[in-house]
């Protein structure tokens, strides 16, 4: 069943990226390309590592969908309502192909032009993700299971760390729902989360830059937050292999590289866990990894963003604009040491 739900900080349609823009990325991507091989790279840098760089008008790659695109859940084809065309905050929605193109997995590649080719063909059927740890009723959950929660249309702000966002109209269901049905116990204070460890096919795990494969955390509140999502689609369509699919997190308030891809273990625990980035730069990139305008990048100011499609750049919102919604999540904390 498909769900249009109304949450209280619906973006903006004339915020959304629009579509065409969207299926503009790739030469965005040339524009803004190529970040030192030899350096560290970001979780979802942009094509460039300089904040200042402006995007520019691309030539689509990816067909987007059709006004009468469908999305199939629970093996039924439920038609999409109409799609605001903006956030919440008036911001229009990037465009199919700028999502589609424009992003980074470093499994597969660290060149964000080239994503989407290197991911074209991994299989993403049959899957499943084991759910265990800390809880009453652990339990495996192949995409059957997945689609079998009511799936909503969910229009979110992305923010990268290093300073570019979009606007995308995900497809998914709260994560709140599948932990309530594992039922977490008393001792579970964070949730794991691990992406699939195929170096095989994913050649970029072949790499020595990380410690494969990707681990990413919430504490249990996050988690448990209505806007933290387990996204199965996105613009009505199946998520693509390049943007994670099968089944990836969205959590619209932090970088996008907590935002894990292709999930295929989810643990509740009583310690902290361990990221890659934490791993791999624990004094850039941090385990909250909330947005905040305030606190840098050791390397660059996070005080404002690139949002793709459009030139110039514009303030980066504390919690990236949802703030009224989480900021109680961290009261008493000092976000500059839990950054």
């Amino acid at each position: 069943m498909l769900i249009k739900k109304k949450t209280g900080i619906e973006i903006p349609s004339s915020e959304i990226t629009p579509h065409s823009i969207y299926l503009n990325r790739r030469n965005f991507m040339k524009g803004a390309a190529a970040a030192a091989a030899g350096s560290l790279l970001a979780a979802c840098a942009p094509g460039s590592n300089d904040p200042a760089a402006t995007s520019t008008a691309v030539s689509p790659t990816i067909a987007p969908p059709t006004a009468a695109a469908s999305q199939t859940t629970g093996g039924a084809a439920a038609a999409l309502p109409p799609r605001p065309e903006a956030d919440e905050l008036g911001d229009p929605l990037n465009s199919f192909e700028e999502i589609t193109n424009y992003n980074n997995y470093y499994e597969f590649t660290l060149d964000k032009e080239e994503v989407a080719q290197a991911a074209a063909d991994y299989p993403t059927s049959p899957w499943q993700i084991e759910v265990g740890g800390l809880v009453q009723n652990p339990g495996v959950y192949d995409l059957d299971a997945l689609r079998g929660f009511d799936q909503e249309e969910r229009i979110y702000r992305l923010r990268c760390v290093e300073a570019w966002s979009m606007v995308i109209p995900w497809l998914g269901f709260p994560l709140a729902k599948l932990l309530n049905e594992v039922e977490p116990t008393a001792d579970a204070k964070f949730v794991r989360f691990e992406t699939i460890n195929d170096p095989d096919n994913m050649p970029g795990q072949r790499s020595a830059w990380f410690e494969w494969p990707y681990v990413e955390g919430l504490r249990l509140d996050e988690a448990m937050h209505d806007l933290t999502l387990l996204a199965t689609g996105l613009y009505g369509e199946t998520l693509l292999p390049q943007n994670g699919a099968p089944v990836r997190l969205v959590v619209p308030w932090k970088y996008g590289f907590k935002s894990i891809k292709s999930i295929v273990r989810i643990d509740l625990a009583a310690d902290m866990p361990r990221s890659l980035w934490m791993a791999a730069a624990a004094n850039e990139y941090g385990f909250y990894a909330n947005v905040n305008p305030d606190v840098d990048h050791p390397r660059w100011s996070q005080g404002s963003e690139r949002r793709i499609g459009e030139r110039g750049r514009r303030r980066t919102l504390m919690f990236n604009g949802y703030e009224e919604q989480v900021a109680h999540l961290y009261d008493g904390m000092d976000l500059r040491v839990n950054f």
